[in-house]
């Protein structure tokens, strides 16, 4: 790692950790070795830098939308973290491309399936590039939630420091069960991601995967 990386590093964990009062305890159980596909919920801009910055000294790239380098600061934040352009207007083929490179590498790769921030912390619907993703580099499939970030702002004003809880399940693997993965197969499959990483929220932050009674696993293979 340069010192320029490591000063970014250092400088985000602190400044975070003043803000913030974290618990990333469960960050502990991600392996420190090996490619990984992290999928996490998206609530505002406060969790990528907060989490980025905790996984160090693991490789880790994610998906960032490509307005995200309209902003000279964040784009270099970004670059030097080595994020994903990902345009989100059509499928981007580049950006996958780019993924599951970063995967034969050996690097996380982290990946929001709702595609936008919910502001509020709730789950919203995911979409099925993941699928796709997680189908062709044949890589694990790790949840990682959040949730108490959507109050940053409103603490920031405050002067209060934000709790910020970091939630880390359980690893596995997609499989077809043989069947052909078309439109209606991406989205049960989608489905099945999002419900793992609503058992890792508090019922308020569920969303739309609130009903554990529509969860499944069918195209779940875990480790």
């Amino acid at each position: 790692m340069s010192l320029e990386f490591r000063a970014l590093v250092f400088s985000v964990r602190g400044l975070t950790g003043l803000l913030c009062r974290v618990d990333d305890r469960a960050l502990a159980k991600i392996p420190l070795e090996g490619p990984m596909i992290l999928v996490c919920n998206h609530i505002n801009s406060l969790e990528v830098p907060l989490v980025f910055s905790r996984l160090t000294p693991r490789q880790v790239t994610g998906f960032a939308k490509s307005e995200t380098w309209d902003n000279p600061l964040l784009g270099k934040m970004f670059d030097m973290w080595g994020a994903i352009p990902l345009k989100r207007d059509y499928p981007d083929i580049v950006a996958l491309r780019s993924g599951l490179k970063a995967l034969e590498q050996g690097k996380i790769v982290a990946i929001s399936p709702e595609g936008t921030r919910s502001w509020d912390g709730r789950l919203q619907q995911g979409h099925p590039g993941i699928v796709t993703l997680a189908l062709r580099a044949n890589a694990p499939i790790l949840p990682l939630a959040y949730y108490g970030g959507e109050k940053f702002s409103e603490n920031l004003r405050r002067l209060r420091r934000t709790d910020f809880w970091i939630e880390v399940g359980q690893p596995f693997y997609l499989t077809t069960r043989g069947e052909r993965v078309n439109g209606e197969i991406r989205r049960k499959i989608t489905d099945e991601i999002m419900f793992q990483l609503a058992m890792l929220l508090p019922p308020k932050y569920r969303g739309m995967y609130a009903d554990f009674t529509a969860a499944s696993k069918k195209f779940l293979r875990f480790v």
